[in-house]
């Protein structure tokens, strides 16, 4: 990367203990969990509902993992799906395909048989290591025959359980537990890692050599699997362990509930988890009881989430008499993060809570307000080390706009994608530059600090004005009695488009359309007033906790477009 030109206004915010202009050497980025192993190997690195595993125990696993994925013909290229919610399973397959010479293909578990065949036959997938639970193995047995897949690796959580917790879990969970259809096509997870873990070491290129394929709808369109590289996912671990220059390499703990088969976990939890030989704190999923129950007997110091998760916690009713005084550092992603659910949850915690941003397609940090300086309200923060955020012209995506303007952001830097696989008209448009258009609009002010204005496909055209929804639900979480807000825009014969706002309310909380917007009025413009509140019990949410819109959109279409069918037909 060229030296920093004074004309990079983040220079002058940076943190005096993070160098941007650094530059991080190409590794495989299995070579993150072979350090870890090499310098904390008796420090616990997993701890999965009570069972631990150290760094060495892990790495013996990993190695023991690999020769059986290569057994079953795993090679140099090879695509290995990941069926899985957040067990040891997970981290010990996805460094153990890598080591194999495979590439890594995350699927949800809330899938359903035509997203999973789908993406079988899109990404080449010819082994899924699951697990043999009621709610996941019948979806990916109903591949075989029916899709290119050719192997089953089946687990049990039994098997990641401590004494005697492994003994009377399939007796109490048995409905839980799946009928699996043993024969040659599936391989139990106690069989692969039977052996000596002498696995045949693979040459990888690691700018070239793709990592794992991680299906995103975008910045367009539908499901595409971003190729990220050895180097990209590296480069972002790096990336992420230098935004945190006091992190205590060895001792830290860190809360991982994000589901590690999306990106912003991946790399924030699981990846730099294991970069700074920290103790993962385990759960299957976000629970809230539990994980109230987890943070004062484990005292995690980093907890990565989603607003949603912050909500839900410093909302709890015994959130003012539990200790969690043990969080000492957290990035909220993957959603807006309203002001008043970053100074409850930091008043609650004592910890300091701030807003990152990225994307499937930059692996995916590429901004972050810093944990120790200046934390501007409604910032998605200042550009990591080694990337480069620039704002380019909506109307002609090649113009860069002055720094202060808005625009579309566009990314640069070592973790930004390869490209789309087997898409090259997607990326075309994605690419260009060498910079990743993210369909955001964005501004940079004269500190540095990047402002999300909101996404492109999300801004309300109300009779010739735009209005973005982020600004209309900022002022309506200001009232006390709002959980979670989302803004959409529904149609409107009159000016084609009218803003209508989704609330939940706090529990025990009251409040009613008209409050809220009196509590608005003055701090808006007439058109960006939701032409109509909707109180509800649950907001629709997607598969890592962040409010959804498309299933609120498509309510309000199809609702629209019956009230035109009617009123044509009477």
């Amino acid at each position: 990367m060229d030296a920093p030109a004074p004309a990079y206004p983040w220079l002058k915010s940076y943190p005096s203990s993070v160098k941007w202009d650094q530059a991080f050497e190409p590794k495989p980025l299995y070579h993150n969990i072979d350090q870890a192993v090499q310098r904390f190997p008796d420090r616990p690195a997993l701890d999965f509902l009570d069972k631990k595993y150290s760094y060495a125990e892990l790495g013996r696993l990993i190695a023991r993992a690999a020769k059986g994925l290569q057994k079953i013909g795993v090679k140099k290229g090879t695509k290995v799906g990941l069926f899985l919610p957040n067990t040891p399973h997970f981290v010990i397959c996805y460094y153990a395909v890598l080591k194999a010479g495979g590439t890594v293909v995350n699927y949800s578990p809330l899938y359903s048989e035509p997203e999973i065949r789908h993406q079988i036959e899109d990404s080449d997938t010819d082994v899924m290591v699951t697990l043999g639970l009621q709610v996941l193995y019948p979806k990916i047995k109903a591949m075989l025959g029916t899709s290119r897949l050719k192997t089953i690796v089946v687990g049990g959580i039994q098997d990641s359980l401590p004494f005697p917790k492994n003994l009377l879990y399939p007796i109490a969970k048995r409905k839980d537990q799946a009928q699996v259809a043993w024969d040659d096509r599936h391989v139990r997870f106690k069989d692969l890692i039977k052996n000596d873990g002498a696995y045949q070491p693979v040459p990888i290129d690691p700018k070239e050599d793709i990592a794992v394929l991680q299906y995103t709808g975008g910045t367009t369109g539908s499901p595409k699997g971003a190729m990220l590289t050895h180097y990209n996912l590296w480069a972002n671990t790096e990336q992420a362990r230098a935004w945190f220059p006091t992190a205590n390499e060895g001792h830290e703990r860190m809360m991982g509930v994000l589901p590690f088969f999306h990106v912003f976990a991946m790399t924030s939890v699981m990846n730099c988890g294991i970069r700074i030989g920290a103790e993962i704190i385990m759960l299957p999923r976000f629970e809230l009881e539990a994980v109230m129950q987890i943070i004062p007997k484990k005292r995690p110091t980093i907890f990565h989430g989603v607003p949603t998760m912050y909500v839900a916690i410093s909302g709890h009713k015994n959130a003012g008499t539990t200790d969690m005084t043990s969080i000492q550092g957290c990035i909220s992603g993957g959603a807006p993060l309203p002001v008043e659910v970053k100074q409850k949850f930091e008043k609650a915690t004592g910890g300091t809570l701030v807003e990152g941003y990225g994307l499937t397609e930059s692996s995916p940090i590429a901004c972050c307000n810093p944990l120790e300086g200046t934390n501007k309200a409604g910032s998605i923060g200042l550009p990591v080390p080694a990337t480069k955020i620039v704002i380019t012209d909506r109307e002609d995506p090649h113009k860069i706009l002055p720094f202060g303007e808005r625009g579309e952001l566009c990314i640069e830097g070592p973790q930004v994608m390869k490209g789309y696989w087997k898409n090259p008209e997607a990326t075309s448009k994605t690419l260009m530059d060498g910079r990743l258009h993210t369909g955001d609009v964005a501004l940079i002010d004269q500190d540095g600090y990047v402002f999300i204005v909101d996404r492109m496909k999300d801004m309300i055209a109300v009779g010739g004005f735009k209005v973005f929804p982020r600004n209309v639900e900022e002022r309506i979480y200001e009232h006390k009695a709002v959980e979670e807000c989302t803004v959409i825009g529904v149609p409107d014969d009159y000016q084609g488009e009218s803003v209508k706002a989704f609330v939940k309310l706090r529990a025990g909380m009251t409040a009613t359309e008209k409050e809220i917007l009196d509590s608005i009025r003055g701090q808006l413009g007439k058109h960006e007033l939701p032409r109509e509140i909707e109180f509800r019990a649950q907001l629709p949410k997607t598969m890592i906790g962040k409010l959804s819109k498309k299933e609120l959109v498509e309510e309000e279409r199809k609702k629209y477009a019956e009230k035109k069918k009617a009123k044509a037909g009477a």
